[in-house]
């Protein structure tokens, strides 16, 4: 976990499990880290990651005018795999490509992401999969995908 952490910190990229398929994770506020994310993935801007978050309460310091429909929605389903698309925050320094001035933001039910994300803080996410490649649901899988491309994986098994 400690090399995940510094790895994030210094612009690498990450592979961690989430509750649905693996994810390759860069720091949210490095816009070169989420270029390389994007870039090892085989996508361009104009398919921006989502934004995994450690808690709810992100919510707010990332997203503005979130209507009380999808606050109760977080509420009842995060932890989990529900992904909300909101405005987001005008003034954060991020840039995850052509997002239109939205974020797409999840909490995702799974101890090893939660552990990691409360430690780096957002992470700029996407499925551990080359485009248009089905996702990785082992860290093996991972592996063969992107190599040493990415610096650390965690395992968190099937």
């Amino acid at each position: 976990m400690d090399e995940a952490v510094h790895a994030l910190g210094r612009g690498a990229l990450v592979v961690l499990p989430t509750d649905t398929v693996y994810g390759i994770a860069a720091d949210a506020f490095q816009p070169r880290a989420v270029e390389l994310l994007l870039r090892t993935k085989g996508r361009g801007r104009q398919m921006p990651p989502p934004v995994l978050v450690g808690d709810p309460a992100t919510l707010d310091g990332l997203a503005v005018d979130v209507p009380e429909a999808v606050r109760g929605m977080v509420t009842e389903h995060w932890p989990g795999p529900l992904t909300v698309v909101c405005r987001a925050q005008p003034s954060l320094a991020w840039d995850l490509g052509d997002t239109g001035g939205t974020v797409a933001l999840r909490m995702p039910d799974d101890e090893v992401a939660l552990a990691l994300l409360r430690r780096t803080g957002p992470l700029a996410v996407s499925s551990a999969n080359l485009s248009g490649r089905g996702a990785a649901t082992t860290v093996a899988e991972a592996q063969e995908y992107f190599g040493t491309g990415v610096t650390v994986y965690l395992d968190g098994g099937p």
